[in-house]
């Protein structure tokens, strides 16, 4: 190994890749020392490279402790602390409670002095030879909670979701009406939602729930504007009811017009609305109760509320006040559409989705140390993508995670479980590792880089466990075993879609029901995949080729996913299975689902009433409306959510799941 590899693996960069079993790539030089760049080593020339090649083995043959160790509950101690020589004094700082620090010498007794409070503590160690250490020591529950019971449920992007009080766009309060819906009358136990993170001001504003400004606090174009206690009590009555009247007119446009959603437009009258509330004078109850929630939320909430300010061109000094208080009522709605879907009976409630990253010029990457500069993260080619895949969002710099004890990610966590049944973990995989792309580089000339899984892991758990919330993984796609064998032990859900489980080892063919695993969430189809009734119809083939998106020709697209098809149908029919006709066929498919041992089956909400569309064309920007679709039915007329749950298809869907899932057990 050369002296620039050398040093690539001693900051956890990979100097080559397999993307398949047989095939191994280099990575290209200049992307391994820009990649070092990114992490503060400089490496472009051999001098550069020898002096912090020498450097950094030096402080490794130095270092007493990592900079992080997890301790499993009711498992062994950390390797790192067992290998300190007999004699070490230990001292603990426990997380709640640094004053009530424990002190013991390693001994016989072994590295620990007994079973350790769960949480984010502070050990330091004293060697018999005079060399002392510092680090953070996370002890973790050995598994994340468990599902309470077999469950079903609806996906659904909340967007989508317009229902007769909607300003143009879905909302928490009609996500609140959903859950109620779903748990009382059909007897769902979750509804998955697309992130509702804050995004980034502009004109337009990304659309993409998945290019957020922060993931840790949410967006208020979600609040909906008449449930905010000051609503009933404003003056400018008038004022509220013009407002309110041009988001009647936002709706009809998308629902009666086929106008697109439109956020930015939405998010000016809401703003404008929120503008006559904040004015009003807020009881004592509510400004306790304010206060409460900025003291819990510390210093990142001021930042995230300053550059709100300043990105909407106002003073941060004169408007920070009012984005907080924006952030708090989006959060306390948010709380209350999860007690209203624990109301309805819902053993889960709501599942919300956590963006694989950031935008690059959004709250979280501009207020914080923690983003790599000039580097983006995406995908190696593969099978699915010859060119590969660049998100556009900038990584977290593992060292600097580690240096601070994973705070960030702690924040980010404790934040969205506040009001989460579940927490999705988008492209899961990223706790293990992330493929990095150099700015201007293709997406071909990346690298992986590594993070302490096992510790991002830890605070994942931990923080599930006192929040009591399912973890669910989304592991589509290449997905390294170790890291599959990681999550499942740890009690992380993966997440399982029909089309995808063929008996990859084997000949191919569709996966039987009983060989599914049971720890996942399994669908039909996702937001980026054609809903059920174009896949079966292949209108989403019709619809790639329409934009000029194959490259391949037409007729071999159309043959190979008929083909594909046709070996799912004649599965149900060997099942036994009714799949005559295109809702038939739908029930068909979740009824194969049920039979799997899955724990939580998701039905995409859109499936319900035999919407065609995607939510998402991946691979497109302007060629296609992503993310700005209301649901609608087969013929594409948007639904209102009141008509949605309505609905005699999508009552007959719902029943059959539901009575299926009984049926099942």
């Amino acid at each position: 190994m050369d002296d620039l590899a050398r040093l690539a693996a001693l900051h956890g960069i990979a100097t080559a890749y397999q993307p398949a079993a047989d095939v191994t790539v280099q990575v290209p030089q200049d992307t391994v020392t820009t990649v070092l760049g990114a992490l503060g080593v400089p490496a472009r020339t051999p001098e550069d490279v020898r002096a912090c090649l020498a450097a950094a083995e030096r402080e490794a043959a130095a270092r007493v402790l990592p900079p992080v160790l997890v301790h499993w509950q009711g498992g062994p101690p950390p390797a790192a602390l067992a290998a300190l020589p007999a004699g070490t004094r230990l001292r603990l700082e426990p997380e709640e409670a640094p004053r009530q620090a424990t002190a013991w010498a390693t001994g016989s007794a072994g590295p620990l002095p007994g079973a350790l409070p769960l949480g984010v503590h502070r050990i330091t160690a004293a060697l018999p030879d005079g060399r002392t250490a510092a680090a953070t020591l996370i002890v973790a529950p050995d598994r994340a909670p468990a599902a309470p019971e077999r469950a079903h449920g609806l996906l659904v992007q909340l967007y989508s979701l317009l229902s007769e009080r909607s300003w143009g766009m879905g909302d928490l309060g009609d996500l609140a009406e959903l859950a109620r819906w779903a748990g009382r009358t059909h007897g769902a136990g979750f509804i998955q939602v697309n992130p509702l993170h804050a995004a980034v001001p502009g004109t337009p504003t990304d659309p993409s729930p998945y290019r957020p400004s922060s993931r840790r606090f949410p967006d208020p174009v979600h609040l909906r504007v008449e449930d905010v206690p000051e609503y009933a009590r404003c003056p400018e009555r008038e004022a509220l009811a013009a407002l309110a009247a041009r988001g009647g007119e936002l709706r009809r446009e998308v629902l009666e017009k086929g106008a697109l959603i439109d956020r930015d437009a939405v998010w000016d009258l809401k703003r404008r609305a929120l503008e006559l509330l904040y004015a009003v004078p807020r009881t004592p109850e509510r400004e306790a109760a304010y206060e409460e929630f900025r003291a819990g939320q510390g210093p990142a909430l001021n930042r995230h509320a300053a550059w709100c300010a300043a990105a909407a061109g106002e003073d941060p000094d004169e408007r920070i006040d009012f984005h907080r208080w924006l952030v708090w009522l989006t959060d306390t709605q948010l709380a209350a559409a999860q007690r209203a879907a624990r109301e309805a009976g819902m053993a889960v409630g709501i599942v919300h989705d956590l963006a694989v990253g950031v935008h690059p010029d959004g709250s979280d990457a501009r207020t914080g140390p923690f983003h790599a500069p000039r580097i983006s993260v995406g995908a190696p080619p593969d099978a699915f993508n010859a060119r590969g895949q660049d998100w556009g969002l900038p990584p977290w710099r593992p060292d600097r995670l580690a240096a601070n004890g994973y705070a960030p990610f702690r924040a980010l966590l404790r934040g969205v479980f506040t009001y989460a049944g579940a927490l999705r973990i988008d492209h899961v995989m990223g706790l293990f590792r992330l493929w990095w792309i150099p700015e201007g580089s293709p997406p071909a000339e990346g690298a992986y880089v590594g993070y302490d899984g096992e510790a991002m892991l830890a605070i994942l758990v931990l923080e599930a466990h006192r929040a009591g919330a399912l973890v669910i993984g989304e592991d589509l796609g290449t997905v390294e075993p170790r890291v599959r064998e990681a999550l499942a032990r740890r009690g992380v859900l993966g997440t399982s879609v029909l089309w995808f489980e063929r008996d990859w080892a084997g000949d191919g063919s569709p996966l039987p029901p009983e060989d599914w695993r049971a720890d996942c969430l399994a669908t039909a189809t996702t937001h980026d995949l054609p809903p059920t009734a174009a896949k079966l119809a292949g209108g989403h083939v019709e619809l790639r080729d329409r934009l000029g998106l194959l490259t391949r020709p037409v007729e071999r697209e159309r043959e190979e996913d008929a083909a594909d098809t046709a070996e799912w149908l004649a599965v149900l029919d060997r099942l036994g299975l009714d799949a005559k006709g295109e809702e038939a066929a739908v029930r068909a498919l979740y009824a194969f689902l049920l039979r799997t041992p899955a724990r939580l089956v998701g039905v995409w909400l859109p499936d319900a009433v035999g919407d065609r569309r995607p939510q998402n064309l991946p691979g497109t920007w302007d060629q296609y409306p992503n993310w700005r679709l209301p649901v609608a039915d087969a013929s594409g007329r948007p639904l209102t959510l009141e008509e949605l749950t309505a609905s005699p298809r999508a009552k007959a869907l719902l029943d059959a799941v539901r009575e299926g899932l009984a049926e099942r057990g």
